[in-house]
């Protein structure tokens, strides 16, 4: 999300909820957000760091690639250093659409792949994989596919992450189900199959909603923030999280993130 502040919205619930619920969730691009919401950046810049691995790499893979953006970044500023070999999987149909119209003047085949099943390459077949905000790493698979001193480099989201909202709506969750995708967590099972950690940097980064088109958009977007969420279901709470906006200003909340770099021992 972009960080310029916008005015003050003087348009009705219903106006708002309805443009909320009417803009196309595919991809990764958050621009529309511009104006409407704020989120603090990550201090290690995730897209610019992969751009730098990529022009040393020649064979990449990106796990997860949503709708290329981050990817396709990268690759531009990487070039004309970008790796001979670039594949990216995604497992989400409107995604894999968007992703291969954006990424295929690069040269990079987007593969759909359900984010749980095993990836269809050869083992070792790459010497960076990377990915922003994987829903669940498979370790397993990520310590297959990288060649003897490979790189896995990773933004990763942490726990807790935008909390003040999910539990806006859903009530306060019990600590266990909130305390995945620790950065601790994830460092022991990577360990485990067999990747040595480079580097893991966490931080927590606030978060601004200035509207409620805001809010619907965003859980319409992420949609494992609340799960099922509809308009209708959660009218009265989206209503009540309006006036707060108006009365109070912008509803805060925190995201979590952490750059996760691990390597694959030489043989």
């Amino acid at each position: 999300m972009k960080e310029p502040r916008p005015q003050h919205s003087t348009r009705t619930f219903e106006d708002l909820v309805a443009e909320g619920a009417a803009v196309p969730t595919e991809g990764w691009d958050f621009s529309w957000f511009e104006g409407r919401a704020t989120e603090a950046r990550p201090s290690w810049g995730y897209a610019a760091s992969l751009a730098e691995r990529l022009a040393r790499s020649t064979a990449a893979l990106d796990i997860q690639t949503g709708g290329g953006e981050v990817l396709d970044f990268a690759l531009r500023r990487a070039a004309p250093e970008a790796p001979a070999l670039a594949v990216a999987t995604e497992g989400w149909p409107p995604n894999i659409a968007k992703a291969t119209a954006l990424l295929r003047p690069h040269g990079v085949a987007v593969v759909a792949s359900p984010e749980d099943a095993p990836l269809p390459f050869a083992d070792g077949a790459f010497d960076l994989v990377s990915s922003r905000h994987p829903v669940s790493p498979h370790w397993a698979e990520i310590a297959r596919l990288l060649q003897p001193g490979g790189t896995y480099f990773a933004q990763h989201v942490g726990p807790r992450s935008v909390f003040e909202l999910v539990e806006y709506f859903l009530g306060p969750l019990p600590q266990e189900q909130s305390a995945g995708r620790h950065p601790d967590h994830e460092r022991a099972d990577a360990e485990a199959a067999g990747l040595e950690i480079v580097e893991v940097r966490a931080e927590r980064l606030r978060m601004e909603f200035y509207d409620i088109a805001a809010v619907v958009h965003f859980l319409r977007k992420v949609v494992w923030m609340v799960p099922g969420f509809t308009v209708e279901e959660y009218r009265p709470r989206l209503r009540a999280l309006h006036e707060q906006i108006q009365t109070d200003g912008p509803f805060v909340a925190h995201s979590a993130r952490h750059l996760f770099e691990a390597r694959k021992p030489d043989a």
